[in-house]
């Protein structure tokens, strides 16, 4: 199904390079750094530090991060853990006796080591071709200069303004009132942060003055984390985990990214006969069914692999997803347990290519909108809620320990198909819990439907979470965009069903690249990048 026609699509087709974000003032940073030589790593930095401005109600300095890089020169592809820990003074059982029973969703509890600045130093240092002066200049001129307020930003800080603390409302609203459309927002804490990181390093987030305010500010908002946490973290270089749909590979982050549950859903959806046209209620009744499977397994598993075994192996399994394909009931919705971790997210995904054909999938994020509600005034560096995700019972492998990484539900991804060397299509979404289910709705219509990525990225979606926290995941949030009756043979199946907006941004952002022919690697190929119309994005290209 394409889109309506009074909601354009944003494509755009190239040759030299790409950039897709949530945010056009972010794609333009990205393809500034390539016009300038840089490479997909140096492009990536550029646009989530500008993001990280502009869209810093999705993501931001004290956020986490994923990658996937693919390395044209070598033929390989790797990924790269920038996900923070809790603190090294980290006490479940202290917190028990306090009487509480979970994490608190928000405040300096809830707040982990942030891990994306770390991984953006180490990704620079092994891929970059620009100096970090170069790199960080767009985000540096648009948090110092300013950038227009926008409605998703504006309601984020008004949503904010009865939970967060002193030191973030006199960050983000300075004036005492909502930001105007269109009104100047300029950050200029943040500004001088960004800018010793382009003269000091991207290590100077993590030692010396910045560190160390920033251990004073948290420890004054009650947490644990301390100069040593931040001296002490380190990114991982991973190796990506994959599955094949339908003959296409399909690669992601291993855990702790949700990445397992997007490919283990794939598998499930694998089992049955997808429509001969746009998904039908049948179709997406299965898509339903098999999330809360792979859901099941995420609370059951998913948690940091250095802390406990994680059977990924059987996760990943065919014959384990034509076992627990069994369990669908194609005449009605099936309960779900309830879950185990809290509902929501706040994300931001970007993908970059360069020239040379390198390319990056990247998601990042503060977890919850604008996170935690602490910032640091003098850094202006506002924190991750990540933290939230732990839990506190003991017996749950995700049960909080010191400098231990929490499961996430951020994962990026790729598609590689036979005859190309290289990926064919980049792509990722935000969206929380949706984010595994979204991702699976692209690939099928890539796959399945044989879309186009601007096709695939603007199809109508659905997803199913749950109505609170830690509920079951049975409530159905669906686009009236499909097919007349789908909605109302969910509904006779049992599954509790809303339908939100047309292009609602509650069912995420996709952006998606296709390297058309082998792209800017094949003297034939080319480049085709769409971002999500939910968002304020718009594709760049070279």
């Amino acid at each position: 199904m394409t889109a309506s026609p009074l909601v354009p699509v944003p494509l755009a087709r190239g040759r030299r390079g790409a950039v897709v974000a949530p945010h056009h003032l972010a794609t333009a940073a990205g393809l500034e750094v390539l016009a300038a030589g840089g490479s997909a790593v140096d492009a990536a930095i550029a646009t989530n530090a500008a993001l990280a401005v502009v869209m810093s109600n999705g993501c931001g300095v004290g956020g986490d991060a994923f990658w996937l890089i693919w390395d044209a020169a070598t033929g390989a592809q790797v990924g790269l853990n920038g996900s923070g820990r809790s603190a090294a003074a980290a006490d479940p059982a202290a917190l028990r006796a306090r009487g509480l029973t979970a994490i608190p969703y928000r405040g300096a509890l809830s707040i982990t080591v942030p891990g994306a600045v770390r991984s953006w130093g180490d990704a620079h240092a092994r891929f970059g071709r620009l100096g970090r002066d170069g790199v960080l200049a767009p985000a540096i001129a648009l948090a110092r200069g300013g950038f227009p307020a926008w409605d998703g930003f504006i309601a984020s800080v008004e949503a904010m303004a009865g939970v967060a603390e002193a030191g973030f409302l006199g960050h983000f609203r300075p004036h005492g009132r909502a930001w105007r459309p269109g009104e100047a927002v300029r950050l200029p804490a943040l500004a001088a942060t960004l800018e010793r990181l382009a003269t000091d390093g991207f290590g100077s987030f993590y030692e010396g003055e910045i560190a160390d305010h920033q251990a004073r500010a948290l420890a004054a908002a009650g947490s644990a984390l301390t100069s040593a946490d931040f001296a002490d973290h380190t990114s991982t270089w991973t190796e990506p985990i994959e599955t094949s749909y339908r003959g296409v590979r399909v690669t992601t982050h291993r855990p702790n990214s949700s990445g397992v549950v997007a490919l283990q859903l794939l598998n499930l959806l694998e089992q049955f006969e997808p429509p001969a046209g746009e998904p039908d209620a049948r179709w997406v009744h299965l898509g339903i069914e098999t999330s809360k499977l792979a859901m099941a397994d995420r609370d059951a598993h998913l948690t940091d692999p250095e802390w406990h075994d994680i059977p990924l192996d059987r996760l990943l399994d065919k014959s384990y997803a034509v076992d627990l394909a069994r369990r669908v009931e194609p005449d009605r919705a099936s309960p779900a347990p309830a879950a185990r971790v809290p509902r929501g997210g706040g994300t931001i995904y970007l993908a970059t290519v360069d020239a040379l054909g390198n390319a990056v999938s990247l998601i990042e994020s503060n977890y919850s909108g604008f996170g935690s509600g602490v910032a640091d005034p003098v850094t202006g560096v506002h924190y991750q809620n990540r933290g939230s995700y732990f839990s506190l019972d003991q017996d749950h492998p995700n049960v909080l320990a010191p400098r231990k990484r929490t499961l996430h539900t951020l994962l990026p991804g790729m598609l590689f198909r036979d005859g190309q060397p290289g990926p064919w299509v980049v792509a990722g979404s935000m969206g929380g819990d949706a984010q595994p289910q979204i991702h699976a709705q692209v690939v099928s219509g890539l796959v399945d439907a044989r879309r186009d990525v601007r096709s695939a990225v603007s199809a109508p979606r659905w997803f199913v979470e749950p109505a609170e926290h830690f509920a079951p995941p049975v409530e159905v949030r669906i686009e009236p965009r499909f097919a007349p009756g789908v909605v109302d043979e969910l509904k006779r199946l049992g599954h509790p069903v809303t339908e939100v907006g047309a292009w609602d941004s509650g069912l995420g952002h996709c952006h998606a690249i296709e390297l058309v022919a082998g792209g800017p690697a094949d003297p034939d190929g080319s480049l085709v990048a769409a971002t999500d119309p939910r968002s304020m994005g718009l594709p760049a290209v070279r």
